[in-house]
């Protein structure tokens, strides 16, 4: 069974970082390029990065360049999400998911319980 475990959401101020991690269970994790998406109020399911299995290519959405990293330790079965200088439109649900980029959300066939995180002065 597959799981994925995303943590490290909350709130925060527009300016600040906040670091999301995700476990991922139940499958050969080295073998699958990994995204982060999000569920935002108003907006709907957006893609916002990927990262190949073995780490070495990234891609982000362009809202989020320059802003965010994404990477993981597949010794761990770990993906990260670094967010730094957060803007009040980055407040969503967050998801680690299988798979690379796509635009629409059921694409993806495993969800986690998702990590809100809140951008609000």
């Amino acid at each position: 069974e597959v799981q994925l475990v995303e943590t490290g959401g909350g709130l925060v101020q527009p300016g600040e970082s906040q670091r999301l991690s995700c476990v991922a269970s139940g499958f050969p994790f080295s073998t699958y390029a990994m995204s982060w998406v999000r569920l935002a109020p108003g907006k709907g399911f957006e893609w916002v990065s990927v990262i190949t299995g073995g780490g070495t290519s990234t891609r982000y959405v362009n809202f989020v360049k320059g802003r965010f990293t994404i990477s993981r330790d597949n010794a761990k079965n770990a993906l990260c999400l670094q967010m730094n200088n957060l803007e009040p439109e980055d407040t969503a649900v967050y998801y680690c998911v299988q798979g690379r980029e796509s635009s629409i959300s059921t694409q993806y066939d495993n969800w986690g319980q998702g990590t809100q995180v809140t951008v609000t002065s």
